[in-house]
């Protein structure tokens, strides 16, 4: 996995960097001791997969810098500060160090980093399977074969080809499970897979459910990120 080093504190980038260069699953792309700088390079690559963050740093901390980002690669914080941990894992940290970090346990932190990293690999070809409830049995599904989800007040459907399914989930609950690079967001009651986008429409866009065409409305606060999320060409 290639990773970037983000903390002021010189030293503690010094000890990070000899453990990276310890791990064989580890490629270092740069340290940075400022999160606006790690940000800008960010911006310019897709192929960071992992970030080692302390929180207090100047100008822009830990927390910001996260929230900053759109689609956020795995992250582990490293910091020297006990109370930011129960916060940390509201933003889908992997893990979180306290300094000063032993070599053993940055090694637990990466393990665990791979595992996660693989689980999300999987996810985002549409291979991963999950087992959904129906009736008094549970129906395996793999979320590729997903074409729609909506919303029914507390509920929300899930729709393949053949079938239709209903949990007790809030739209928001779902999306932040789903593959981003799979599924998005049209609608406030819609959630869509892309690879099943036939037309868009100024307000609304065709998928392609079997043999039919399946007509879903497209909100006009998600239109702009529903374009500039596909493949767009014209003249």
């Amino acid at each position: 996995m290639n990773c970037i080093i983000v903390d002021d504190d010189k030293m503690s980038c010094k000890i990070l960097e000899g453990y990276v260069d310890k791990s064989t699953s580890l490629n270092l792309i740069g340290i940075f001791n400022d999160s606006v700088e790690a940000r800008n390079i960010l911006t310019r690559r897709k192929d960071i997969d992992l970030i080692i963050l302390d929180i207090e740093m100047p100008e822009m901390n830990g927390f910001d810098f996260i929230g900053s980002l759109d689609f956020p690669p795995n992250i582990i914080i490293v910091s020297s500060a006990e109370q930011y941990a129960l916060k940390a894992f509201d933003f889908n940290v992997v893990d979180y160090l306290l300094k000063p970090v032993s070599y053993g346990r940055f090694c637990k932190a990466i393990d665990k980093t791979i595992r996660y990293f693989t689980h999300k690999e999987a996810a985002n070809t549409g291979d991963e399977e999950i087992f959904i409830k129906k009736g008094s049995s549970l129906v395996k599904l793999k979320l590729k074969d997903i074409i729609y989800i909506e919303a029914l007040e507390n509920y929300v459907t899930l729709n393949t080809k053949d079938d239709k399914f209903t949990i007790h989930f809030t739209m928001k609950a779902i999306e932040n499970q789903l593959p981003s690079g799979i599924f998005i967001r049209v609608h406030r009651s819609f959630i869509i897979n892309k690879s099943m986008i036939q037309t868009i429409k100024e307000n609304s866009l065709d998928l392609n459910v079997g043999d039919t065409l399946k007509s879903i409305p497209v909100g006009k606060s998600f239109r702009d990120t529903l374009l500039n999320d596909i493949n767009v060409m014209a003249r």
